[in-house]
């Protein structure tokens, strides 16, 4: 036991004071550290930090190296405490699991919140864009829009104009912008748009109305999912105040007559 403390000890000082380089470490075994790398891992750290340099398999190996790390101290540990045996070991291991897990669960849920507000913010601005439509053309119209266009479409507006702007009149530019914010009804949106672009002076009045109602339509279907939201929202909030209500009861009746019976 002496021995597996002093072990575990000195391993932890050497990685602390970079005697033993885990970078190296683990880019020797990079081939395998692929084989366990999550298959969207790299789209989602895309997602969060851009178009931005960077190195891939470095973060996950960092997400190892924390893991690993984890483990060890809670067995160091537990060895100095004399608590140690399997089921401490398996509780280490699986928390150093956990933390390496958890980057990637962080990343995931900042994608599904960005997802959620994209989802939320796409039908006012098409509102704000088919007020445009109906007095310029449509590349005009995006590009007037990008100012007042909500901060998580900028970007991709920039690109979307720029294309146009180089002259690519094919639907493709919209069709990127869809696929970069992949919500409902964007993909259906960007091919209406583009129908509308095509479209002469004499059916634009039209289009522009059937482009108008759909996107009433989306900003109800927005109302209505929020509605819903809040609704649950209180729901669970709701039950979670009778639980703790009913448990506190509970627990008040339990002591008066464990302190009763004592009595």
């Amino acid at each position: 036991m002496g021995f597996l403390i002093v072990a575990v000890a000195v391993v932890l000082i050497f990685v602390y004071n970079n005697i033993i380089d885990t970078k190296n470490i683990l880019s020797e075994v990079n081939p395998f550290l692929k084989k366990i790398m999550e298959k969207d891992y790299e789209f989602l750290l895309r997602v969060k930090y851009g178009d931005v340099d960077l190195d891939v398999n470095a973060l996950f190996s960092r997400r190892i190296r924390d893991g690993i790390l984890v483990a060890l101290v809670l067995i160091f540990l537990l060895l100095i405490m004399g608590n140690f045996n399997y089921m401490f070991a398996l509780f280490a291991i699986l928390a150093g699991f956990l933390v390496f897990k958890s980057g990637y669960t962080k990343l995931k849920a900042f994608n599904k919140a960005r997802l959620k507000n994209m989802d939320t913010m796409l039908p006012y601005y098409l509102k704000s864009l088919e007020i445009l439509v109906q007095h310029y053309t449509v590349p005009v119209a995006l590009s007037r829009s990008i100012d007042t266009a909500p901060e998580i479409f900028r970007p991709g507006l920039r690109k979307l104009v720029a294309k146009i702007d180089e002259g690519d009149s094919s639907i493709q530019p919209y069709i990127d912008f869809a696929n970069e914010y992949p919500v409902r009804d964007s993909m259906r949106m960007m091919r209406l748009l583009y129908r509308l672009g095509l479209g002469s002076n004499q059916d634009k009045h039209e289009q522009i109305m059937m482009f108008s109602r759909t996107v009433s339509t989306l900003q109800n279907k927005a109302r209505e999912q929020k509605y819903a939201e809040r609704l649950e929202s209180m729901e669970k909030r709701t039950m979670l105040m009778l639980f703790v209500t009913g448990g506190g009861v509970l627990v008040v009746l339990f002591l008066s007559m464990t302190f009763m019976m004592g009595i």
